[in-house]
């Protein structure tokens, strides 16, 4: 005969076993919820600004662009990403989102004509320079019919297509970025010392994949655990060589 305590304890062992079980179960069928995006043929307008945490001057550039996080616009007319540069970091202050990789990208859009210098704050909409960002309340649509960028996610794995209106004899390349929300940094050096940096859209990661029928499959970009707790997803294309956005998409991640 089973002692009536050990089977009260082995009834609840399985219970919180059970219970595990049915919660790891839930959080893998989460993670492998299909999530679709679509542009439409309506161009969407990518804004990009180039930023760092170690520059003086970006604080009002990055709340200025936080403040599209409100805006009913959001994904369907414009999708905004930051992308921090590094080279800034050697004056006292390493920014923990910058890369040299997003550093290349604007130098690129100076090689390739779309920027005539380097610089933080750097705004870009369209894939051009943008000086007059602190004077506009809002991104200016674009009225133009390019086609549509339609993206899929479940789990780790993105599909997209890319159909534009003319059918250009092109190849494509697709753009994919985790972006990172609700970040927050206490700089304690370099030019911002003292100041909490509250920060929206930042690029974590980006990759891109080139396509000659303007069809890709793709594995999202890693993240660091820390920054992954509200994520966003943003996908455009540009032409092969030419890194001016041609149609733009994305949604929420995570919240």
């Amino acid at each position: 005969m089973v002692n009536p305590a050990i089977k009260r304890r082995y009834i609840q062992s399985f219970s919180i076993l059970s219970l595990l079980l049915s919660a790891m179960l839930t959080l893998a069928d989460s993670h492998a919820i299909e999530k679709h995006f679509s542009s439409g043929n309506n161009k969407v307008l990518l804004v990009e600004l180039f930023t760092s945490e170690g520059c003086s001057s970006c604080p009002p550039a990055e709340k200025w662009m936080n403040s599209l996080k409100d805006d009913p616009r959001l994904w369907n007319q414009f999708v905004p990403v930051a992308f921090h540069v590094d080279y800034w970091d050697y004056i006292g202050w390493k920014d923990p989102y910058a890369t040299s990789d997003n550093s290349i990208r604007q130098r690129k859009y100076k090689q390739q004509g779309n920027l005539r210098t380097v610089y933080t704050p750097g705004m870009m909409l369209d894939g051009k320079e943008w000086r007059s960002w602190h004077y506009k309340r809002h991104v200016p649509p674009s009225g133009e019919s390019v086609g549509n960028l339609d993206v899929t996610v479940k789990g780790d794995d993105i599909s997209a297509t890319f159909q534009p209106v003319a059918d250009l004899p092109t190849d494509w390349e697709l753009n994919v970025a985790i972006l990172g929300f609700q970040l927050r940094s206490n700089v304690s050096a370099g030019e911002n010392s003292g100041r909490r940096l509250n920060q929206e859209f930042v690029v974590l990661a980006h990759k891109t994949m080139t396509s000659s029928n303007g069809k890709w499959k793709i594995k999202l970009p890693n993240v660091k655990k820390e920054y992954a707790q509200h994520t966003g997803l943003a996908v455009w294309v540009n032409k092969k060589g030419l890194q001016t956005p041609v149609q733009a998409t994305g949604g929420w991640l995570s919240e």
